[in-house]
């Protein structure tokens, strides 16, 4: 299929780029029309956790009122010379309160400060959205002057900082820093300056195209405003990487003599055929997150699903096309000393990645022991693993919402709106069950985490509510361990939920536990049916399997030691913080088995297809290890640019991504290619192909190209 498709992309090229330049303009147009709508910075549980039985809870018995009373964020007004008591100041509140009033989006203000202290107050706001937040903080910016310091801090200015952050991350990371190492990379591997253009207009092709098929799914379903940074990174990296193994193809074929439309057709059925089996590895580990019910995890799966697909096809169909419109001037503005040697692609073998596998194939027992001992103690920190969630504490001292919080928690002793509210749920009458509720109440007064605790009874809705403030952060570690020990009470005769954001990251974090090792199980399963209907060997399957385990466990280790411990986190710009963000180690083991496998089977393919050619397994793992050396070393570099530039940003959780895919990748380029895959394939030797008797009916799809 993959001959067919390549072969009728170069006989028909212009018509093929023209239906990609179509695409491209029909999905730019669904960006633009949809794509702003369809991003929240609102995760959502889908497996009724507690805290949403919660707010079903009060949702039923207790209707929002219709005074329009309602309170998101809070505006504090602050002077060091101007006390609350002198004219001025209640001047500057009423001239305040009239310009929220009339600022777009803000639909509720108070009438009166909701607290005060000798120099500062709070007026409580509601807004609409996070378009209000900026309207505010615009608002404050034209209000702010001597002897008055005005902030704002809540629920959509922080989404409006969050969205902000995510934005100039993406900007700083991927366009200024991933983009420009990449074509770096690029142009080093080819040895030319077109060819190393070519997979980098062909990501952006696929991310462009995804993102409108993104934009599509949008209008049916919220996506989590992360679903951009992540479809621009890793199409960025699956373009790239494609393009690399088609291009580079393409180039051997003729070198070795072949027409063009012949070299094509026989690229088509190689590295196109790898291309493909590379594609569903990682969609089938995408897919591993789209089963979690929580919308960021099937956000960001739907982002890289639409994306791995869209670079598959444009690897298959465009980059064909674009192929047999250039012929030999893929190879122009060559590049002086290092072009004559890229323009062979993977055809010759290369000295330097030759000499260390064969090297590693004379003491294969020493390498072996050596490299994966030193995997697995760089995995040991795992043992200390800890998940969090990235707060407004992790927000840049730049951003409006961070600088309120400070003021905030500094003069009130809270940092957020964010309530702990415990939902009492029976007969709140009754003289024991009202007494223990009293008892409770007490106790949460008597919390050093909690402020401002009230408890209000509701009879005949058979309720009673106790909400509290967290000092601080909702997501701070004290904050997490009240709610805790408050879903440990029991009132006689009700029930008692807790909900509230602090209640939603405990339910967030318990089903991130839940599910990992359900999704490791999961990914490890298909993958390994995967890769034994490509490659006709079980022991194939599971080596590979077992060598990505050891880099993914690395990694985890070094992201541990480094953001957990502050091991070199200076060295490296990073946050240290006492946890790993929750969603991370989810996303990067899917993320990083897709990656991998990527490497894997292109290597894997180059050496069944000399092993088919020669019967001679050692000389085919010298030679194909040997000959992708340079390829694969480019590609891995290229993605561990993309994923850079996420380090390189301010998020806390984009830096502890981007570092762990950019670790694993270079443990995965370097030890486990070049030292534990073949250390262990020459132990194996011809069991390396074994596939029992019993499974002789699976297909062969002869992803090296046999036929």
């Amino acid at each position: 299929m993959t001959e067919r498709l390549a072969s009728a992309a170069a006989r028909h090229p212009g018509r093929t780029v023209g239906t990609w330049v179509a695409a491209v303009f029909v999905a730019v147009a669904l960006s633009a029309l949809f794509l702003g709508d369809a991003l929240t910075g609102e995760a959502e549980q889908l497996n009724n956790p507690e805290s949403e039985q919660a707010y079903s809870l009060l949702a039923d018995r207790l209707p929002p009122t219709t005074d329009g009373e309602f309170t998101t964020d809070v505006v504090l007004v602050r002077s060091d010379s101007v006390t609350i008591d002198e004219p001025a100041f209640q001047q500057k509140l009423d001239k305040l309160v009239d310009r929220l009033r009339s600022t777009p989006g803000v639909l509720y203000v108070g009438d009166e400060p909701a607290a005060q202290k000798e120099r500062a107050a709070l007026i409580q706001i509601g807004l609409s959205d996070e378009v209000a937040g900026e309207n505010v903080v615009e608002a404050l910016r034209a209000e702010d002057d001597e002897p008055f310091d005005l902030y704002v801090t809540g629920e959509w200015t922080v989404e409006r900082d969050f969205q902000q952050v995510s934005q100039d991350d993406l900007k700083k990371g991927e366009l200024q820093f991933g983009l420009p190492v990449a074509l770096v990379v690029l142009m080093l591997v080819f040895g030319a300056v077109v060819a190393g253009l070519v997979p980098l207009a062909l990501s952006l092709v696929a991310i462009m195209t995804a993102l409108g098929l993104v934009a599509l799914v949008g209008t049916a379903f919220d996506l989590s405003i992360f679903t951009v940074n992540m479809l621009t990174g890793m199409g960025l990296a699956l373009g790239i990487d494609y393009s690399l193994f088609v291009v580079s193809r393409f180039r051997e074929e003729r070198a070795g003599g072949r027409e063009k439309l012949d070299a094509i057709a026989a690229t088509g059925r190689t590295a196109s055929r790898a291309v493909l089996f590379s594609g569903l590895a990682f969609v089938v580990a995408m897919f591993g997150l789209l089963i979690i019910p929580n919308t960021i995890f099937r956000s960001l799966a739907a982002g890289a699903i639409l994306v791995g697909i869209t670079s598959v096809l444009a690897a298959l169909t465009l980059l064909p096309a674009v192929l047999s419109l250039l012929g030999d001037r893929v190879n122009a503005l060559r590049i002086p000393v290092i072009g004559r040697g890229a323009e062979r692609g993977t055809g010759a073998e290369g000295r330097l990645w030759g000499a260390i596998v064969r090297t590693v194939m004379r003491r294969p027992v020493v390498s072996l022991v050596l490299s994966a001992g030193l995997l697995v103690a760089l995995a040991l920190p795992v043992l200390e693993y800890r998940t969090g969630e990235a707060g407004i504490r992790t927000l840049p001292d730049r951003f409006a919402s961070k600088q309120g919080f400070n003021v905030l928690e500094s003069e009130f002793a809270v940092g957020t709106t964010d309530t702990v509210t415990v939902v009492v749920d029976g007969n709140v009458t009754a003289p024991e069950t009202r007494s223990a509720i009293e008892r409770l109440a007490k106790e949460m007064r008597n919390d050093r985490e909690l402020r401002q605790v009230e408890a209000d009874f509701y009879p005949e809705q058979r309720l009673a509510v106790i909400e509290a403030l967290p000092v601080g952060d909702s997501r701070d570690k004290g904050a997490l361990e009240s709610v805790r020990q408050l879903r440990e009470k029991e009132i006689p005769g009700a029930r008692v939920l807790v909900t509230g954001e602090t209640a939603e990251s405990v339910d967030y974090y318990a089903l991130t536990d839940r599910w990992l090792p359900i999704l490791i199980v999961f990914v490890l399963g298909l993958s390994f049916v995967l890769l034994t209907v490509a490659f006709r060997s079980i022991v194939i399957a599971a080596k590979a399997i077992v060598l990505n385990l050891l880099s993914v466990g690395a990694a985890y280790g070094v992201l541990i030691l480094v953001f957990q411990e502050g091991f070199g986190n200076e060295l490296f710009g990073f946050q240290q913080v006492d946890f790993i963000e929750a969603w991370v180690p989810l996303f990067l083991f899917a993320v990083l088995f897709g990656l991998s496998m990527d490497y894997h089977v292109f290597l894997l393919s180059r050496i069944r297809e000399r092993y088919l050619q020669t019967g001679d397994s050692d000389a085919a793992v010298a030679h194909g290890i040997g000959s992708t050396g340079r390829l694969i070393t480019g590609a891995a570099l290229i993605i561990i640019a993309v994923f850079g530039g996420f380090a390189v940003g301010d998020l806390v959780m984009f830096q502890q991504m981007g570092f762990g895919v950019a670790v694993s990748l270079l443990i995965d380029a370097t030890i486990i290619r070049s030292v534990l895959l073949p250390a262990a394939m020459k132990l194996l030797g011809q069991w390396n192909w074994y596939l029992p008797k019993w499974l002789d009916w699976l297909p062969d799809f002869h992803v090296e190209g046999g036929k």
